[in-house]
């Protein structure tokens, strides 16, 4: 994969969904990108193929996240990203949210060790990574502390929505990437706020939730 040939397909894709980057952030976003294609042919952190720069893999990747990081305050917050898997869409949004405190948590070791290799590579402070389940996590010192949960790729179910109004502090956001414009269930504790198309003319979608008294 070039370099020139990377940009060009990235910038396409984001000028398309209206959204830019700086070429300081574009560094860091191409070097996240080459990381992750490198070990996913050594361990399956996605099942997308990364070598193609198909419109589809640069979306889903790397222009979803930062579409969503509009809806992410700029200011210092407490932010846990559940179900890291390979870091989309937390470390692109972290990237352009420098002052983010970002918990990546990830159960699966062999992918909790990508995530800390990314985070070193690219030199991302006050970013951890904890290899536990986010059900237990909520259950312990982290409940009630995050001002922002994020999650895609995971089972937006009962256990889950419990484990994310947990960890919410009062007045905290959820942003959950859906393909859905309205959730289909109540959800006790979580008011839902709205729903944001990410890509033009796709049915990728960002679903955000407020934590309630």
């Amino acid at each position: 994969m070039k370099s020139a040939s990377f940009r060009e397909r990235f910038r396409q894709r984001a000028w398309h969904a209206n959204t830019i980057v700086t070429d300081t952030a574009l560094d860091q976003i191409e070097a996240y990108y080459l990381l992750l294609t490198h070990w996913n042919k050594k361990i399956n952190l996605t099942a997308l193929q990364l070598d193609s720069l198909s419109d589809h893999v640069v979306d889903r990747i790397l222009v979803e996240p930062l579409v969503a990081a509009e809806a992410v305050s700029r200011s210092a917050l407490e932010w846990l990203d559940l179900g890291s898997g390979g870091g989309t869409p937390a470390i692109p949004i972290r990237i352009v949210r420098p002052l983010a405190r970002l918990t990546l948590v990830e159960a699966r070791s062999r992918k909790a060790a990508f995530l800390r290799e990314a985070v070193r590579e690219l030199s991302l402070a006050e970013v951890e990574v904890i290899d536990e389940r986010f059900e237990t996590l909520a259950e312990r010192s982290a409940a009630g502390t995050a001002d922002l949960v994020t999650a895609r790729a995971v089972r937006a179910d009962a256990v889950f929505f419990d484990a994310s109004c947990r960890l919410l502090r009062e007045g905290g956001e959820l942003l959950l990437f859906t393909t859905t414009n309205a959730p289909s269930v109540s959800v006790p504790g979580l008011e839902w706020s709205r729903t944001i198309e990410l890509i033009p003319g796709t049915e990728s979608r960002l679903a955000i939730f407020r934590a309630r008294s």
